[in-house]
């Protein structure tokens, strides 16, 4: 009995057991729920896991079970980042302690019976036991933005490398704060839409309505509901990457302000699409994500210096090649900046061109062209966030010598043999015709399931040796079990 309950102990009460146990189960859904894809039904793996799984799938109800898919792994991501904040920052024990119960609680609820309700049946105890779980999510981000309340003079930085104003106040502290309260208010503007499912609002994905002359009000608040939170799961990550790299100097004091100011009017313009004001939306959300990405840009730039800086320390006058060598040497450190910078090539950048020619080029192709672009955006941001924390996990967990630099670079190419593949089939359009496109076609669909496949793989051996590590005595478990903060110093 004491064997189960100490391992328990490290999986639901330690910082680095929570994330562990999140990580599992984003990688459980991503592997089974996988198989269902269209690559995979091509090849027939999809009848061969329904039939096994005994499944109930309806073709008329794919959006419904597909938004719950969507939900289920993004409340498992946000609770990964309440951990990683909750193990970062400075805060009262009462905030953090129910904070990770909460969330805990919510987001295994929200996955569990929401899968259960969407993909065997529709058993409605599990749908009410989903949206509970979805609620208890809800009331924990209220108590981490009220945990992480700037203006407390407990949590003041008294340290002039950092970011803060002339009586002290944390500045990247009221980023944090700024995000997660942004967040919440963006989860009502979800929620709304979502109460009034069987009240005449039905379930759709926003991709198949874009083209629509009109949409409703339920309609513009859906599509906006998705790209903001997408946006602010992002940005809380950047902060994160930022206070595990100890961001400060000059550049945190520029990038603080920007992050600020980018969260809040970015929000404002998402909102405003349900508005009066939807018609200059758009360009309240550019004028909010040009200063966030900034930020994010100063981040990158500090980071790059510093593994820069750390590795030619003993060299006088070190050559271009070496400062290279120096940079790439840990990809751990050196992945999640690359990430970010990589991420304007596949995501931010064609988001951008595609809203500036909209009209000119995109619009005129083909309906089923704009909505596979979409898609591909969405995904490829998110795929982009997971990444990130993967890498930070493997610091996380200390992997060390030939380990790490084997789980860091695969990560690293894999995914981004992936994610380059799917731009270049988002936008194949633009540089050749549907007549003579298949060859490329057929090669980046190859390289995306390679990608994606051998990342699933890596995953999965990672999680069965922490799942061995968990049966030994004296495992890697026992030492992460004491070390409950993720940083030297939580400030």
């Amino acid at each position: 009995m004491q064997f189960v309950r100490d391992r328990l102990n490290f999986l639901f009460r330690s910082t680095k057991g929570l994330i562990l146990v999140a990580v599992a189960m984003i990688a459980l859904e991503t592997a089974v729920f996988g198989m269902l894809s269209g690559p995979m039904a091509e090849i027939g793996v999809r009848d061969v896991v329904v039939r096994a799984l005994r499944m109930d799938l309806v073709q008329a109800e794919r959006e419904g079970r597909i938004i719950i898919l969507y939900h289920s792994i993004a409340m498992a991501v946000v609770a990964i980042e309440s951990y990683m904040i909750t193990g970062l920052l400075k805060m009262k024990e009462f905030y953090r302690a129910a904070v990770r119960v909460l969330v805990s609680i919510g987001y295994l609820m929200a996955m569990i019976f929401g899968m259960g309700f969407a993909y065997w049946g529709h058993n409605w105890a599990f749908h009410g036991l989903y949206i509970a779980g979805l609620t208890l999510i809800f009331f924990a981000g209220v108590l981490l933005t009220i945990g992480l309340w700037p203006w407390n003079k407990e949590t003041y930085q008294p340290d002039k490398a950092y970011a803060r104003t002339k009586k002290g106040v944390d500045m990247e502290r009221v980023a944090f704060f700024a995000t997660a309260a942004t967040t919440l208010i963006s989860a009502g503007f979800g929620a709304i839409p979502g109460s009034f499912f069987g009240n005449g609002f039905e379930a759709f994905l926003a991709e198949n309505i874009i083209r629509y002359p009109e949409k409703t009000t339920m309609e513009y608040s859906v599509i906006g509901h998705l790209h903001i939170m997408l946006a602010l799961i992002a940005i809380m990550i950047t902060l994160i990457v930022g206070r595990w790299l100890n961001f400060k100097g000059i550049l945190h004091k520029i990038a603080m302000p920007l992050i600020i100011l980018g969260t809040i009017v970015l929000n404002l313009g998402v909102w405003g699409v349900v508005t009066p004001l939807e018609p200059v939306a758009h360009m309240i959300i550019y004028v909010g994500a040009t200063p966030a990405m900034l930020g994010a840009l100063m981040l990158v730039i500090f980071g790059w210096q510093k593994l820069i800086r750390e590795g030619v320390a003993g060299i006088q006058k070190p050559s271009f090649l070496q400062k290279l060598a120096a940079l790439v040497r840990d990809p751990l450190k050196f992945g999640p900046l690359w990430q970010m910078v990589f991420m304007n090539f596949t995501v931010s950048g064609i988001g951008i061109l595609m809203a500036v020619r909209l009209d000119e080029i995109f619009r005129v192709w083909p309906a089923r062209e704009e909505r596979i672009e979409l898609t591909g955006h969405w995904h490829v941001l998110s795929a982009i966030i997971a990444t990130i924390i993967l890498l930070y996990y493997g610091d996380m967990i200390g992997l060390k010598g030939k380990v790490r630099k084997l789980y860091g670079w695969a990560i690293i190419i894999l995914s981004d043999i992936a994610f380059a593949s799917v731009t270049l089939f988002e936008m194949k359009r633009l540089f050749i015709t549907e007549a003579t496109q298949q060859p490329l076609v057929n090669t980046v669909m190859l390289l995306m399931d390679f990608g994606l496949g051998m990342l699933l793989v890596i995953l999965a051996m990672v999680m069965a040796w922490r799942l061995a590590d968990l049966f030994k005595k004296n495992g890697r478990w026992t030492e992460e079990l004491g070390q409950d903060d993720l940083s030297a110093e939580v400030r």
